[in-house]
């Protein structure tokens, strides 16, 4: 019988053998965008002279005196990347106004011209060696917009940024990245001209030549652009990628600084025509460059837990920023919650139950694309069905009744993206129970449920573009993370606290000191009128778990507030919800406050539906006694608001007593008339 039985048994391996892979199903990415993909997550630095001015984008008439650090460490900013589990990190060389980081040869606003090491310092280069001590990739943001160049606008320009970015693409080694950011064109210093100058986003820069520089200079790196060419904008800065994320795009229809990119391209396409995979891109902070008045308001465990998961969960890189101080450091606050969350994620992914399960696929292409690939940990081997068998089932046999509550699955991409719809279901006590459906999974897709008590799972593909690939599979049981308390402020001045878990209490301070379990109990909404800093936790007494602290900067009351305005609806302006907005008739609108109030600075809030539409980006701010006679305080612009649109918070230079206040629109990012979210006045110090 044996003599039999050889033969056969090689004959089949020889058939299996000639079992082809499945075809690539096109785009697919380049030797350069897969060496990307495996680093998944890493570190933004915004530190220039905007941390020096107070600014999220400067106006170009900085001087290089301003800028200064006293303690500047890049090895430490390293030393924080590395220790959060980043890969790497991208430095804004130079930003909208123009500064340089490094010594340029071709421009006087740089750091030669600084005071920080007697204009002797070249940052780039520091950075550059720092992140090869650490073993962490190096990149560089450029923005091509320059609002201190006398020549931005001019063929002569494009001379001088290619001139800058051979620079920093020949003498700092090699770099994973050239981040082009999308913002282009507007007011500026321009060498003294302080004009308004517009350009033509598709044709200006001439993207096919400065592209071949860089492919010329570094040719393993990526470029990120909203068109790429190898990294596109995940077209918002919340982090946050999206339920179908599609790596394909339609890239020959989408340029820099494109009006509808967001709403039309950001999260790809199935049908389209090179693959330009999306970075999510979110600051730690509100804002990318540190502001003092903002160290309370780093994003909290459960706020970095949740982009992840929308990000990395959902097809997509993440690049967190650093505001970095004007020490020159990232702040201990910033570093510290990074590290939770570095932590985090390793918890919630400690034991992969996929490694002790029993594995089946309803189809097979052969031996060599066997389901047991998914749980090997080798990304070169993977699992593959037969051409033309779209609806596929991979049943997972747990060795016991296990509590799940995490899935992850991710195909294997380097032969495209194909899954379109999916399941994930459980098997209970009564029967089988859908636990969730999607659409896309892409290079990694983590579903989070709430827990599941099962012994058999079943991940069904119902629907791709080509027989499906997977090269990992996961099953976790996550943790429990308590989060903070969810606070809600009436026009009346009352104060809402809430968790929305159960059997959990809440505890607070108004003195500004840190909550505990001894701290006041939170019981029923109470009323604060005059400025205070609020401090709660939400704390678990069954296990003795407490959630990070919420820290709120309660202002004055709004409770003797009007609208001096003939809409009622104006009234939405200052009713403290914000879901609601005034849309105005004429681009302004005025509040008596009920009373003298010593204002320091005022708060504009945008709309935050999902079509945002008359926000505000260049406005007048007034105040006066009696509201007929007003005086201005102060003008200028929020920057940024159009691709960040958070509450905008403006300080005056000196105090002012005042009764009414007036908040004129001078241009709204869209041309519509201006809308307000909420108004408000700051009268606290920082």
């Amino acid at each position: 019988m044996k003599k039999y039985l050889l033969p056969l048994f090689i004959l089949l391996a020889c058939q299996d053998k000639d079992i082809d892979p499945p075809a690539p199903v096109h785009p697919i990415p380049s030797a350069r965008q897969l060496a990307r993909h495996e680093l998944e997550y890493y570190g933004f630095v915004h530190f220039n002279m905007n941390t020096f001015s107070d600014m999220e984008w400067g106006m170009g008439d900085e001087s290089p005196l301003q800028f200064n650090p006293t303690e500047l460490d890049t090895r430490q900013w390293a030393k924080v990347a590395k220790e959060a589990g980043m890969k790497g990190i991208i430095i804004t060389a130079k930003h909208h106004d123009g500064f340089c980081l490094w010594p340029s040869e071709y421009t006087a606003h740089s750091v030669k011209n600084s005071p920080w090491k007697n204009g002797e310092g070249d940052l780039i280069k520091e950075l550059a060696e720092s992140c090869a001590e650490f073993g962490l990739k190096f990149g560089i943001y450029y923005s091509p917009w320059d609002r201190n160049h006398a020549d931005y606008g001019k063929q002569e320009y494009i001379t001088y940024m290619r001139n800058q970015l051979t620079e920093l693409l020949t003498n700092y080694g090699e770099i994973f990245e050239v981040w082009f950011d999308g913002a282009n064109g507007g007011d500026g210093y321009y060498g003294g001209a302080n004009e308004t100058r517009r350009v033509d986003k598709k044709s200006y820069y001439d993207w096919e030549n400065t592209f071949a520089l860089v492919r010329e200079r570094q040719p393993n790196a990526v470029i990120f652009g909203d068109a790429g060419p190898d990294v596109r904008w995940v077209g918002n800065e919340h982090g946050f990628a999206y339920e179908t994320t599609w790596s394909n795009l339609l890239r020959d229809s989408v340029y820099a600084g494109m009006p509808e990119y967001s709403d039309l391209y950001a999260a790809g396409q199935e049908n389209g025509t090179h693959w330009v995979p999306a970075e999510a891109d979110v600051s730690i902070r509100p804002g990318w460059y540190y502001h003092a008045y903002e160290d309370h308001k780093v994003k909290t465990l459960p706020q970095l837990l949740d982009i992840f998961y929308k990000s990395i969960g959902q097809n997509s890189s993440l690049l967190i920023n650093f505001p970095v101080d004007r020490r020159g450091l990232i702040h201990e606050k910033d570093a510290e919650q990074i590290i939770k969350l570095s932590k985090k994620i390793q918890e919630d992914f400690a034991d992969n139950l996929i490694t002790k399960s029993k594995l089946t696929a309803s189809n097979t292409r052969g031996r060599n694309f066997i389901i047991d690939h998914v749980a090997d940990g080798n990304n070169e081997t993977y699992w593959a069905a037969e051409d033309g068998v779209i609806q596929n089932e991979i049943m997972i046999k747990l060795p016991e009744v296990t509590t799940i509550n995490r899935f992850m699955a991710q195909e294997y991409y380097p032969l495209g993206q194909r899954i379109k719809a999916f399941k994930l279901e459980a098997k209970t006590e009564k029967g089988w129970a859908l636990i969730a459906e999607g659409t896309t999974v892409g290079v990694k897709r983590i579903l989070r449920f709430d827990d599941v008590e099962t012994d058999e799972i079943k991940f069904s593909i119902t629907d791709a573009k080509a027989s499906p690939t997977l090269y990992s599979l996961g099953i976790y049981n996550a943790p429990k993370l308590l989060i903070e308390p969810i606070l809600k402020r009436s026009k009346s001045g009352l104060v809402d606290l809430s968790i929305p878990e159960s059997n959990v209490d809440i505890y607070y301070t108004l003195d500004g000191s840190e909550p505990d379990e001894n701290s006041q109990q939170y019981e029923s909404p109470f009323e604060v009128q005059n400025p205070t800093i609020l401090k709660a936790i939400s704390f678990d007494h069954s296990n003795s778990s407490k959630s990070e602290v919420l820290t709120t900067s309660l202002d004055i009351g709004k409770a003797k507030w009007k609208v001096v305005q003939n809409d009622p609806s104006a009234e939405k302006a200052i009713d403290e919800d914000l879901q609601t907005f005034y849309k105005s008739t004429n681009n302004e609108i005025v509040v008596d406050l009920g009373e003298i109030h010593t204002i320091k600075g005022f708060s504009y809030l945008p709309p935050q539906n999902r079509y945002m539409s008359g926000v505000i980006s260049k406005y007048s701010f007034q105040t006066s006694s009696d509201g007929q006679n007003w005086t201005e305080q102060t003008s200028g612009e929020f920057s940024n608001i159009h691709n960040n649109p958070i509450e905008q918070g403006i300080l005056l230079k000196n105090p002012i007593n005042a009764q009414f206040i007036k908040l004129e629109s001078l241009q709204t990012t869209d041309g519509q008339l201006a809308a307000f979210g909420e108004v408000g006045i700051i009268t606290m110090d920082n």
